[in-house]
């Protein structure tokens, strides 16, 4: 089974809300929300991806000094093998805004499971919880 690397952020803002984003139209898995991130290309680090999505997804930038990494989801899908580093950042340059037809939403943690997100994500949503 091919195994994917998949780098995710929590964006924490001063208010302790975490940043969702809701797959488009169009994506495997559209509807559902996540955290921020993105495919690891190959040579890359996690934490370059993630600035590199970032800047792609969302418009704003951020350093591989800000990125703290907190957890991470391992889950097999019926085609592949996700592993997926989760970072928590509090600090960025920019206000994150939809680049990808993608809607945000910023959420108090004890909300996050009001939200419907991939199977994979689930597993993290009490840890993230817990850590803020």
């Amino acid at each position: 089974m091919k195994v994917l690397l998949v780098s995710a952020v929590a964006l924490i803002d001063k208010d302790g809300r975490v940043l969702l984003a809701q797959r488009p139209p169009g994506k495997s898995l559209a509807g559902l929300w996540e955290f921020p991130g993105g495919k690891v290309e190959p040579g890359e680090t996690p934490e370059a991806a993630l600035i590199r999505e970032l800047k792609e997804e969302l418009a704003i930038d951020t350093w591989q000094s800000c990125l703290a990494p907190l957890t991470f989801a391992s889950h097999s899908y019926d085609d592949f093998h996700l592993l997926m580093p989760l970072f928590a950042c509090r600090r960025w340059e920019g206000i994150p805004t939809p680049q990808e037809g993608q809607t945000l939403a910023w959420v108090r943690p004890q909300n996050l499971r009001d939200y419907s997100m991939p199977p994979a994500d689930l597993p993290l949503i009490p840890i993230l919880r817990d850590w803020l």
